[in-house]
């Protein structure tokens, strides 16, 4: 194709010293004009014509060269930072097609194999490093703690908590909610109940729900979630509620909604490119809707709370916080706040809600998928607790085979595989390669719970990971679902605390029967949900007594 064109250069009238000229087109109809310093040139209006041979083909070979040309500019630029090594990315996509977002965890685990335990991957333009592995996490949350303690930016959290609340804070704000929290969790005023006692509390009318089912094929995870969230409920708020209460279903579907949509790769894509998902239509827009519902139920619960509140005798997390607000009232700096009440409340719900309900659902399908391990365990009951008494924290240290069994339904189930991103605090070498200040690190959970240095059948559901020659419990350094060092999960000790009791309390009363045969039964996590999301089951109960075991 050859384009044949009359052009005009001309003087720039403002500058007739110059040897600067103006390019136009004729009519200017292409709307081109381009500034030229042509040395020789004297003549004003002087009038040529420029033959164009221009192929499409070779458009688009210059537009490829000048790409690659560009892209092989920026990885040596990354080669020269010494960043530990990975995928090789694209301008803009980053490492997209070497991952998969719907399976995100296993495609990080994969790449691994190629790339060695520190790696990086790039979301967009910026840097990732993944962490593989027990000892290589560990080196980085506990021996260099301080350097990995920050939490990684996030953009839709902002755009979510903006800044507030205990999880995606850092700094000054971080320290004290967590070490407000910490202590608010764990200590009432004289005469409230104390954690245990609630969780006992729940656990008897959690049975009593499925009492009702009578022995009719049922859905475990609506109980489950509603007992949990209730136990929360009390240790938070102070109180629980109904199971069909309107108002605390609606509370408990909203943050169930909005963990399930996070885990689809709509809630991943948000993750990545939130600045452009959050202006798009689509399922991810329920999470923000969701958000601003669950912050107006704290409103309310605060008000009400402020009529009721005793300064000498705080009953829940709740009061804890209203008389700390109080007592900073005239401290310009204070972190006590409503936005900050708001954001660790929820906070709080996420961390133990869904995922605690999530973790014994996986359990009671592990029991069903291999009845021999129920029946252990109901001979431990039936030895320690009998049936005159509810289950207690002190049973758990006599009750070796159970302890272990609990442990390996959290190490199996992984329902937290990608873990929390953490980023550097400033610029650090880590075995051998640079990560600069700021970066954010993905320490890789499930890499370090099916570790196969540190337990002997990873991928399989075998209690006896945590269990000596002699039947006694064992610790294990890799079982970390809460995390390691700081930023630790803050709700691990509640967390644990209901998954022993609540698991008694249902093995002490009932036999757990399948409604399909234990080969039938399928552990395998939904697909596309970042390994985090069990199948929905149904199963029954039938009563049993210290003979039925």
């Amino acid at each position: 194709m050859m384009l044949r064109q009359l052009w005009v250069i001309k003087r720039c009238a403002t500058d007739a010293g110059s040897k600067r000229f103006t390019v136009c087109p004729p009519s200017h109809q292409i709307g081109l004009t381009c500034m030229l310093d042509y040395a020789g040139l004297e003549s004003r209006g002087l009038l040529i014509t420029m033959e164009l041979d221009i192929e499409p083909r070779a458009i688009i070979s210059g537009i490829l060269f000048l790409l690659v040309l560009y892209i092989y500019a920026w990885r040596k630029t990354l080669k020269k930072k010494n960043m530990p090594p990975g995928p090789p990315p694209l301008p803009f996509l980053g490492t997209t097609f070497h991952v998969d977002n719907k399976e995100m965890p296993e495609s990080l685990v994969q790449l691994s194999e190629t790339f060695g335990p520190v790696f990086t991957i790039y979301m967009s333009s910026t840097p990732v490093v993944v962490l593989i592995g027990y000892d290589c996490v560990k080196e980085a949350l506990l021996d260099n703690g301080e350097v990995f303690s920050m939490r990684g930016p996030s953009e839709v959290g902002d755009l979510l908590f903006r800044d507030y609340g205990l999880i995606l804070t850092n700094g000054e704000r971080w320290r004290q909610l967590r070490s407000f929290s910490l202590s608010a969790l764990i200590t009432f005023g004289k005469g409230a109940k104390s954690i245990e006692e609630r969780i006992q509390e729940e656990a008897h009318y959690l049975t009593e729900e499925i009492e009702k089912t009578k022995a009719n094929p049922f859905n475990p995870a609506h109980i489950l979630t509603s007992a949990i969230c209730n136990v929360l409920c009390s240790v938070v708020f102070g109180e629980r509620f109904d199971y069909e209460d309107v108002k605390f279903r609606t509370f408990y579907t909203l943050l169930k909604e909005m963990t399930i949509l996070m885990s689809t790769s709509w809630g991943m894509f948000l993750n990545m490119f939130p600045s452009i998902l959050s202006r798009i239509s689509g399922p991810h827009q329920k999470i923000f809707i969701n958000l601003a519902k669950l912050q107006d139920f704290i409103a309310e619960s605060m008000e009400n709370h402020k009529v009721t509140l005793d300064p000498n005798c705080p009953k829940s997390f709740l009061d804890s916080y209203l008389i700390k607000m109080e007592e900073e009232e005239y401290n310009p700096k204070t972190e006590f706040h409503f936005e900050n009440l708001s954001g660790t409340i929820i906070d709080l719900f996420f961390a133990g809600t869904e995922t605690t309900s999530i973790t014994l659902q996986y359990g009671l399908l592990y029991l069903l998928k291999y009845p021999h391990v129920e029946r252990k365990i109901h001979v431990e009951v039936d030895e320690v607790i009998g049936q005159n008494r509810c289950p207690s924290l002190n049973d758990q240290d006599k009750m070796p085979y159970t302890n272990a069994v609990v442990h390996e339904i959290q190490r199996f189930a992984d329902i937290t595989p990608m873990g929390l991103s953490h980023a550097t605090i400033q610029n650090t070498r880590f075995r051998g390669y640079n990560i600069p200040k700021g970066t954010i690190i993905f320490p890789l959970l499930t890499s370090v719970l099916k570790d196969p240095k540190y337990f002997k059948n990873p991928l399989q559901f075998d209690p006896t990971n945590f269990l000596n020659a002699n039947g006694s419990f064992r610790k294990n350094d890799a079982f970390v679902p809460f995390s390691l060092g700081s930023r630790s999960c803050i709700g691990e000790r509640l967390a644990r605390m209901v998954l022993f009791l609540f698991l008694t309390n249902i093995l002490q009363k009932y036999n757990l029967k399948p409604i399909l045969t234990p080969d039938e039964i399928n552990i395998i996590p939904e697909p596309n949900k970042n390994m985090a999301v069990p199948r929905a089951f149904k199963m029954y109960v039938t009563p049993r007594s210290r003979k039925s075991s």
